[in-house]
């Protein structure tokens, strides 16, 4: 609807002989909350400081001399202008835009020539993929294909919490209960094992994690010993991250890691201190922010060893270095939101002019019946768990349903990742979940599995109508003009989710699409209608609906099996 609603903004500035621009009329453009009010609606208040009369008589002066291809009818409701749009326009436009242009409908160069870096999903090395991990790693997705998707140059970034004390307690775990080759066996699931009984034991030897401190203080110091252990239970992991990644279908261009940046850290804590910001505070090195309404930042420990900040300072400088980025999005959750925005202003205060194009990508915490997730307690939901779960009760829907479908099983597990995916990015980002697995599971109603199935409802149609035709687009039916322009916001929904940073407008956009086609399927005949123009017509409408609705699923990192 974004073009549409351009032509009727430069109709409506040239009906007012050019005395309000066609942009500001577009910005004030709204949608009726009453199809018998229109499909789009002009308030006329905001001109009367510059046309100096009512609005009332600001709508009938604009009424009169409005001409726009788009609009069959005007009608003026005091200070509103009401604009009825042709049926028979808006289709032919779609089927255009979204069936015969060689570019997706959607889709723009808004962002040529520029590049975003995107840090995200960023699991702590040894620690298994939990439901707690989905949100950073399928919100971030989703906005690098956004991005993509309108034109920018886009380099997805897994910051590997690959270095800290708990290497310490595993190397303690390990050292006193460790067994080699059940850690072959049971790769990721026994170094989780190990973390728990590390924090169990703890519990009633503090001197552990003394000894923790000291195996990590080896690990820092480049023994040699330490330094295998600690390759080794990185590699186990990536190979255990690697498998959630591919039934997510999610890739990554770096994976460097919090060790990655241990040799750049101390150039910017010098570059902190000859800008005059360091203070040192009972031994800690720190930038004071209460000027801010922030406080202070930790640059450093009292021991003189580094921090969270310190390390996201210097990578922030590797990547604007590295890529030129145009922007640096990170996905964390909103727990960090402090953190960020005391060393996005610390960055400022260096001098960092890049320092404006930081952003933080806040999410929701996610609890398991109110219990916060804790990896230390065992009190996670495993993300492969979850997802084999999901994947077994597709496979046996379709047993039961369409048990000759072909590759079932690539299909089940297209559904079952579907599912948790579409779930979790249902909601608003910020919003808290309260994790309830047959919430998550449930394949009735406005679903994954409902979106899917309504994908693969298109698909079959045409791969019955065979190549759809361009035609004089023909509308006949209510159910086929809402179609049309529920299929139009399709732009618009792509450009806020980006400004938004916000995926669930996409989400609730394919619910509403697929709401619109079911409804046009279920009370229009498409290969059986007799009027070769209509069904003409009704197959291109399929068609844009394929190709929207795919493009929509693959935005939100869901797949699209053509049969289910």
């Amino acid at each position: 609807m974004l073009e549409i609603k351009k032509q009727i903004a430069a109709a409506l500035s040239a009906a007012s002989n050019g005395a309000v621009e066609a942009c500001d009329i577009a910005a004030a453009l709204e949608y009726p909350p009453n199809p018998e009010m229109g499909d789009i609606a002009f308030p006329c208040f905001k001109l009367s400081r510059v046309l100096r009369k009512a609005p009332p008589a600001i709508a009938q002066e604009l009424a009169a001399a409005f001409s726009c291809e788009a609009v069959e009818k005007v009608d003026v409701a005091g200070g509103y202008l009401n604009l009825f749009l042709s049926k028979d326009y808006l289709a032919k436009y779609v089927i255009e835009k979204a069936v015969f242009a060689d570019k997706p409908y959607g889709s723009s160069n808004e962002g040529e020539g520029k590049t975003v870096v995107l840090d995200y999903s960023s699991p702590n090395v040894a620690k298994p993929f939990h439901i707690g991990h989905l949100g950073t790693t399928v919100i971030g997705h989703s906005l690098k294909k956004l991005h993509e998707f309108v034109g920018y140059h886009c380099i997805g970034i897994n910051h590997l919490g690959d270095w800290g004390t708990q290497f310490g307690k595993l190397i303690t775990a390990f050292r006193l209960w460790g067994d080699r080759e059940k850690i072959e066996r049971d790769e990721i699931d026994e170094l989780v094992a190990l973390y728990v009984k590390f924090h169990a034991e703890a519990e009633k030897d503090d001197s552990l994690n003394d000894k923790a401190r000291a195996e990590f203080k080896k690990l820092e110091d480049g023994d040699e010993e330490n330094l295998a252990l600690w390759k080794w239970f990185i590699e186990i992991s990536l190979r255990e991250y690697q498998k959630t990644y591919k039934q997510l279908g999610i890739t990554f261009d770096s994976y460097n890691g919090e060790a990655f940046y241990t040799d750049k850290m101390m150039p910017e804590v010098e570059k902190i201190r000859a800008a005059g910001l360091l203070k040192i505070d009972d031994g800690a090195s720190i930038v004071d922010l209460e000027e801010y309404g922030m406080p202070p930042c930790l640059i450093l420990k009292r021991d003189g060893s580094t921090l969270y900040p310190t390390r996201d300072i210097a990578a922030a400088v590797y990547r604007k270095n590295t890529y030129n980025f145009d922007k640096c999005i990170y996905v964390t959750s909103a727990g960090q939101s402090l953190h960020f925005a005391q060393w996005f202003k610390v960055m400022e205060l260096m001098g960092y002019d890049f320092a404006k194009d930081l952003v933080h990508v806040p999410y929701g915490t996610v609890s398991i019946d109110g219990a916060k997730l804790a990896t230390r307690t065992g009190n996670v939901v495993l993300l492969k768990d979850l997802f084999a779960t999901a994947i077994e009760k597709s496979l046996g829907i379709i047993e039961e349903k369409n048990p000759n479908l072909e590759n079932k099983e690539d299909v089940a597990q297209a559904v079952g990742v579907g599912a948790i995916v579409f779930h979790y990015l249902s909601g608003g980002r910020i919003k808290d979940i309260n994790f309830i697995m047959e919430d998550a599971l449930s394949f009735d109603g406005n679903t994954g599995p409902y979106a899917q199935y309504t994908y693969a409802r298109t698909c079959s149609i045409m791969n019955r109508a065979g190549a759809p035709k361009a035609a004089s687009a023909k509308i006949t039916t209510a159910e086929e003009g809402e179609l049309v322009k529920e299929l139009l916001r399709f732009p618009e929904k792509v450009k806020s989710a980006i400004a938004d940073y916000e995926p669930s407008t996409v989400t609730r956009y394919v619910l509403d699409l697929c709401a619109a086609f079911n409804r046009f399927y279920h009370e229009c005949q498409i290969l059986n209608c007799e009027d070769e123009e209509v069904k003409a017509t009704r197959i291109c409408l399929v068609n844009a609906t394929k190709n929207i609705l795919g493009n929509a699923l693959s935005l939100i990192c869901v797949g699209t099996p053509e049969k289910i």
